[in-house]
């Protein structure tokens, strides 16, 4: 491939999961590739955002016992490399955090075993839409032509003003999924406490202990006006559980304080919603 000047580029692609939650539309206009994650109930199995909507997801969760969850093969990321090996030089993979989930590490090993395109795996070390700002980014990027070396140092760079807190309406799915100790759950339920949690280390921890849902909500304003006061501009996104009602009056009420803030709405689908539940919201921002 060249460019204008008839000097060779790298023709990169961009892949994630299907936990950054990026609306079908968005993932073709910029040419994203996705790559799923499953969720098992009792002996079926459903491709999140391939077999099974998120609201599907939650009527589903209402009648039966919580499913199970699982990462895709590194026969997946294989055959998906391969066929991108047909267009593409280079491919950069953003996955969940390797903290609470083997995906990034199954993209490491395709990797290593696809010749002829070179692999680049990038772990976000976080979750949802806040992973897919990154993956936005990337693909902008490979879009506008720009060299490999530059598209991950600019995700790099990211990495120093992303963040997320989110607050979890029922402990006992990040306690049964093994993400949360009984000892907090139990701590968190006696006392209707709504923990703020966050990523620290690749691993989703408690922030801060909160009495009531609406007191944590503010708590998780309050830091993004600590970060947006610099007047810098930034991304922002609200990721629902099933919640898009409250979610829709939220941004309406951030849009009216925070002008330097773009916001969108996404959600929690099947596979972060079986760890966090019905209910839940969360508030991530980078600075553009």
């Amino acid at each position: 491939m060249n460019d204008k000047d008839g000097n060779p580029y790298m023709k990169t692609a961009v892949v994630t999961d299907s936990t950054a939650y990026i609306p079908k539309e968005l993932r073709e206009k910029l040419n994203i590739h996705m790559i799923p994650l499953s969720v098992i109930f009792g002996n079926e199995t459903y491709q999140e955002e391939v077999d099974i909507e998120a609201s599907d997801f939650y009527e589903m969760v209402k009648d039966k016992e919580l499913p199970t969850t699982s990462q895709p093969s590194i026969g997946q990321f294989v055959t998906l490399f391969e066929k991108l090996r047909e267009d593409y030089d280079a491919v950069i993979s953003i996955h969940l955090s390797s903290g609470i989930s083997g995906t990034y590490q199954g993209a490491v090993s395709a990797g290593d075993m696809v010749e002829g395109i070179k692999v680049i795996p990038f772990d976000s070390e976080i979750s949802a839409m806040v992973q897919g700002f990154y993956v936005l980014e990337a693909a902008e990027m490979a879009a506008a032509g720009k060299e490999l070396e530059e598209i991950m140092g600019r995700l790099e760079e990211m990495r120093h003003s992303l963040t997320a807190y989110f607050m979890v309406d029922d402990l006992s799915h990040l306690q049964r999924g093994g993400r949360l100790s009984s000892a907090q759950a139990l701590i968190g339920s006696l006392l209707q406490v709504k923990p703020l949690l966050h990523f620290e280390n690749k691993l989703i921890v408690p922030f801060e202990k909160i009495r009531t849902r609406k007191k944590a909500m503010k708590r998780i304003v309050e830091l993004l006006e600590e970060d947006a006061k610099s007047g810098d501009a930034y991304r922002a996104v609200i990721i629902h559980a099933n919640r898009e009602e409250e979610a829709r009056e939220w941004k309406a009420e951030l849009e009216g304080k925070l002008p330097n803030v773009e916001f969108m709405i996404s959600y929690f689908g099947p596979v972060i919603g079986t760890h966090l539940g019905e209910g839940s919201m969360g508030l991530g921002w980078v600075k553009k």
